[in-house]
């Protein structure tokens, strides 16, 4: 066996030892290069395919999520599906969105009048032939202002459902401005999706609900659906002003509520129907 001396033998060792410090160092260059490649290449693709404004879409002055205020569809189609068994009706609506175009179609040959307080809305929509009519309207409470205008109409006369004219009530719930024909007309179906009341300072539904209620009790027997019931003013308002005993069926965020028509009545709930407690 051939043998080599200590002396020789240490910077062989070192040589090898050096080569292969070399070799590995130039695999994990190799290696990391092919791996940031791939992911700058879809970091890329991301911000060109997802653009700027995905989380949100600007709506004249308002920035709203992207479903924030329209139906969910499941809840389209079950008040769909109410105006084909109505129509031809009266239909009223609070609020407008461009899904709601459709209900109009579907009550052809009725009447289809939208009452909406943002203009911008307004402006996109050519709406006024056929029966439909698009009407702008100003609110001018807040939301934060719901319970004090609950606790003003439980101890308010005015505010009772035997109350006369509703354009002439002193109830501070009352819309007293509307156009004429929503007053004149026997309604069939009342949605209430608007204002937007998202927030304290926005204008709330508390006069909405309160005078879809009135207008319902002046028919014969009128459905008001109103959406949004998971927030606290649209469930709290829906109870008080429509009651529990009137609610017939729902589908998500969408109460429907049939109301008949009790013009001798001194209240909107019978006595045994569960009210929100002070």
């Amino acid at each position: 066996m051939m043998k080599f001396p200590g002396k020789k033998l240490l910077p062989l060792l070192v040589f090898i030892l050096a080569c292969l410090s070399i070799l590995r160092l130039v695999k994990i260059a190799i290696n990391t290069s092919h791996s940031s490649s791939p992911a700058a290449a879809f970091s890329s693709s991301v911000e060109q395919k997802v653009p700027s404004n995905a989380a949100g879409v600007h709506i004249g002055s308002h920035k709203t999520s992207l479903n924030a205020t329209l139906l969910a569809p499941k809840e389209f189609m079950f008040l769909s599906d109410l105006i084909r068994r109505k129509a031809p009706c009266n239909l009223l609506i609070f609020g407008l969105q461009p899904q709601y175009l459709n209900l109009s179609s579907i009550n052809a040959g009725g009447i289809t009048i939208f009452l909406e307080d943002d203009p911008y809305k307004i402006s996109e929509i050519n709406a006024d032939s056929n029966g439909t009519h698009v009407y702008e309207v100003e609110y001018k409470v807040p939301a934060k202002k719901a319970y004090e205008l609950l606790k003003h109409a439980r101890e308010s006369p005015a505010c009772a459902p035997a109350t006369s004219l509703l354009q002439q009530s002193t109830c501070k719930l009352a819309l007293r401005s509307l156009p004429k024909q929503v007053y004149q007309l026997k309604w069939d179906v009342v949605v209430v999706d608007g204002p937007i009341g998202d927030a304290p300072e926005a204008p709330g539904r508390m006069s909405t609900i309160y005078t879809a209620s009135m207008l319902a009790r002046a028919g014969t027997t009128t459905h008001v659906l109103v959406h949004d019931v998971h927030r606290t003013i649209e469930k709290w308002f829906s109870w008080e002003f429509l009651c529990e005993e009137n609610l017939v069926s729902s589908k998500g965020k969408l109460w429907n509520f049939s109301i008949s028509n009790h013009s001798n009545s001194t209240r909107f709930c019978s006595s045994d129907t569960v009210r929100i407690v002070n």
